[in-house]
């Protein structure tokens, strides 16, 4: 089995976008939206996808498989907790792949330990070293995580880190799990573990900082300053409440301030960008215009004077470079008139490579485009091809055919839909709302026969213009979980149409994966 050594000048890289990214309120994703991503962190260079947690349920199990044995190069684990049959799931999933982890956790906090997990501090240690010792049966990389450890009273926290690694932790996680330390507090955290903990030089120290007073990424960089040589994270900072560190920007502070930090990573920044638009696609979040590194206006500049100096000397007021990190700003643009080979150049250029067949497809949907648009930019075309990959991703469960809307300010909002089956069959129904978007769900309504609530609408450009594509994204409660779709056209209504499709589409594929049982967190 593959492990990793904490090399004094190199930070680990662990993704935990498909396991704790997944976490995020109103996420879910299918086996093949994981698969999908996994490779595409794998072009990022990350060193460790967390692919999920094979022992919540039966699609989480499948998703790791699947990565583990489809997606080469990372190391790929498995969360599990300190529990017997949570470890065989993830060995099993596991089981037969060369670069295989387990990381198994435990609550270690008094406030954990008293209200949720209701043991004593003896009995917690023990389950923490039988989880290391079970997980180590299946795979030499174990990772160990003491959940809410800065929270933790230290000396039982160097006790337990002690106490794991003789058990044969390769790597132990420190958790800011709440995020309530601050940068000094949490460097001085693990300065303390490496001057007390006698073995600590055995193994990997990481730490998983979350962002509910927004330090997770100041509090990651504090720990490697202080010893630490894995930083774990999500693509735009996704996660559990306010999310985790976003491993963009822990990555470009480490590659932008060598200066400083004197350390490096393996990853391909140029990767950045494009990794950033597809975990926002697939997942249905989109990310706010000023984001670090991978917002929209993280490269643009409005102030006259900023622009002035930008013009005589780019570093005048920028520290990177777009580029380095696969921005797309005022893209290169296709039109009417292109040919195949050009769109094919151009989605190649944008990560994407095609079969004829799929090209074929994808020209068409982008003729119908250009005929509307006077050019066809980069974003748009991103914006289409993730579109294509939403209706391959849910195996066409319905698809939409025709949108026809009536209305206006002196009379009621009609729709007629016209639906492809999952028996093969078309359906054409009609519905009146209180707006064009509320007729045409309601009309979907009447063929799907589910009772689900809409509870989010949100429109945006994908590009600048009044011609620019709209992309709606929408998310739909059903038993009290949450499902997003999204998708876009230069029509609102169509794009609002395909969008609760794809929500729908997705609630009954992520529905037959049945995962709905345990979720982690670290």
């Amino acid at each position: 089995m593959a492990q990793l050594s904490g090399n004094e000048d190199r930070v680990i890289i662990f993704d935990t976008t498909l396991r704790d990214g997944e976490q995020s309120a109103g996420a879910g994703l299918t086996v093949e939206e994981k698969l999908r991503i996994a490779h595409q962190l794998k072009k990022l260079g990350v060193d460790v996808i967390e692919a999920g947690f094979a022992g919540s349920s039966p699609g989480d199990f499948e998703a790791v498989r699947r990565i583990a044995n489809e997606v080469k190069g990372p190391i790929i684990t498995s969360l599990a907790r300190a529990v017997d049959a949570d470890i065989d799931a993830a060995g099993k999933a596991l089981a037969g792949v060369k670069n295989a982890r387990i990381h198994t956790f435990i609550s270690a906090s008094d406030i954990h330990l008293m209200h949720q997990m209701r043991k004593n501090r003896e009995a917690i240690m023990d389950m923490a070293v039988h989880a290391v010792e079970r997980a180590k049966s299946y795979v030499d990389d174990v990772e160990f995580s003491p959940m809410d450890a800065s929270r933790t009273e230290p000396e039982y926290l160097y006790t337990m880190l002690e106490a794991v690694i003789r058990a044969g932790a390769t790597t132990v996680n420190i958790p800011d799990t709440v995020g309530y330390s601050t940068p000094g507090e949490f460097g001085a955290l693990i300065k303390g573990i490496k001057d007390n903990v006698p073995n600590i030089d055995q193994a990997v120290i990481s730490v998983h900082c979350h962002n509910d007073l927004g330090m997770s990424a100041a509090n990651s960089l504090a720990a490697i300053e202080n010893g630490a040589r894995q930083i774990e994270g999500c693509i735009n900072g996704l996660g559990e409440r306010a999310g985790n560190a976003a491993l963009e920007e822990v990555i470009m502070a480490v590659e932008t301030r060598s200066d400083h930090y004197r350390l490096k990573t393996g990853i391909a920044t140029e990767e950045i960008g494009n990794t950033s638009r597809m975990v926002s696609s697939i997942f249905g979040f989109p990310v706010q215009a000023n984001k670090a590194i991978v917002g929209q206006n993280a490269f643009r500049h409005s102030s006259g004077i900023h622009q002035d100096a930008f013009l005589k000397e780019r570093t005048t007021f920028e520290i990177m470079e777009p580029d380095k990190v696969g921005w797309r700003g005022e893209a290169l643009v296709l039109g009417k008139l292109s040919g195949r080979a050009g769109l094919r150049a151009r989605l190649h250029d944008l990560g994407y490579t095609l079969t004829d067949a799929e090209l074929t497809d994808v020209f068409v949907t982008f003729k119908d485009l250009a005929d509307t648009k006077r050019e066809v930019t980069d974003m748009d075309l991103e914006a289409l091809m993730s579109e294509q990959h939403r209706m391959v991703d849910t195996d066409h469960v319905y698809r939409l055919g025709t949108v026809h809307v009536v209305c206006g300010n002196d009379t009621s909002p009609e729709a007629r839909v016209t639906l492809g089956c999952p028996d093969g069959m078309s359906r054409t129904v009609e519905a009146k709302g209180t707006g064009p978007v509320d007729a045409v769900c309601k009309a979907i309504d009447q063929v799907v026969n589910l009772d689900i609530e809409l509870t989010e609408f949100a429109v945006s450009a994908v590009t600048e213009g009044i011609d620019s594509l709209g992309e709606v994204t929408i998310r739909v409660e059903k038993d009290g979980s949450v499902y997003s779709g999204r998708g876009s056209d230069s029509d609102i209504v169509v794009a609002s149409a395909k969008a609760y499709i794809n929500a729908i589409n997705r609630l009954l594929a992520i529905g037959v994966q049945d995962r709905t049982a345990t979720t982690g967190a670290v």
